[in-house]
């Protein structure tokens, strides 16, 4: 579905006297129809950046993004992003906020309304189509934002810590409902998340990034079966993944933290 060659980015030229930074170095990957894989790694190391060359959000950037055999070189009518930071607007109802990309699309009153609603059971927020986001709780903002996106009926589904924002019991709730609309959508989901409890959760694979340059340090599977119970969470299996994972991922950390106290002191 989704194969990602090379991926390198390079912010700043130098020019102003400041050093360029290097993002990402090198990062290759491929996607498996209806799969779900998160993205783990230290704070800068590149996992959003990834994310928005995917989403054709980022230009000049090296290596090449495929959906299938079509390279991807802007904006792609079968993929869609939900971000962590709030992006409902504040002026549309519930249901005009999740009907908005159709309307863009020009899609007729009758027909968007129909797909909107939809997607709103679908997400779980029956009886709020007329609710502002000012009178959403944040987890039910979130759901307004994963529904938006879903109902522009993507192949890919892009999530930038979409949870990052949300206590833990929430978190937990929303990546289980999360899971049941992917099962019934059959979307391929890419999430980026710092939390590794999330990733092992949710996920067919996780990857595991190095500090600033980002590359793939390593990629663990998940073996856990699926439908994910929500018992699994105090199984021995899912406690051994979430070390292993730490494991790897301790080192990159140390990495991006002593770096960011080191410039913190000079």
């Amino acid at each position: 579905m989704l194969v990602i060659r090379g991926a390198s980015k390079t912010f700043g030229s130098g020019e102003d006297g400041s050093p360029p930074v290097k993002a990402l170095e090198e990062v290759s990957l491929e996607i498996r129809t209806g799969e779900f894989v998160s993205i783990i790694g230290p704070s800068g190391c590149g996992k959003s950046t990834l994310l928005r060359i995917i989403g054709g959000l980022v230009p000049s950037h090296e290596g090449e993004i495929k959906i299938g055999t079509e390279r991807i070189r802007g904006p792609h009518r079968h993929v869609a992003m939900v971000f962590q930071e709030e992006s409902t607007f504040p002026w549309r109802t519930t249901l005009g906020n999740v009907a908005f990309g159709l309307e863009m699309r020009g899609v007729s009153k009758e027909e968007r309304e129909r797909k909107a609603l939809k997607m709103i059971r679908l997400v779980g927020l029956s009886g709020f189509e007329g609710r502002y986001p000012s009178e959403l709780s944040g987890g039910m903002k979130q759901r307004v934002a994963i529904a938006r996106a879903l109902v522009l009926e993507p192949k890919i589904l892009l999530m930038d810590e979409p949870f990052g924002a949300l206590d833990e019991q929430t978190r937990i709730i929303l990546g289980e409902e999360l899971l049941r609309i992917q099962d019934e959508l059959g979307q391929t989901i890419l999430f980026v998340t710092h939390n590794i409890h999330e990733a092992v959760q949710l996920s067919d694979r996780v990857v595991v990034m190095t500090a600033r340059p980002g590359k793939t340090k390593a990629i663990f599977s998940i073996s856990l079966p699926r439908p994910r119970d929500p018992s699994m969470i105090a199984s021995e299996e899912f406690a051994r993944l979430v070390g292993e994972i730490w494991s790897t991922l301790r080192e990159e950390s140390l990495k991006a933290f002593q770096e960011r106290e080191g410039k913190a002191f000079q």
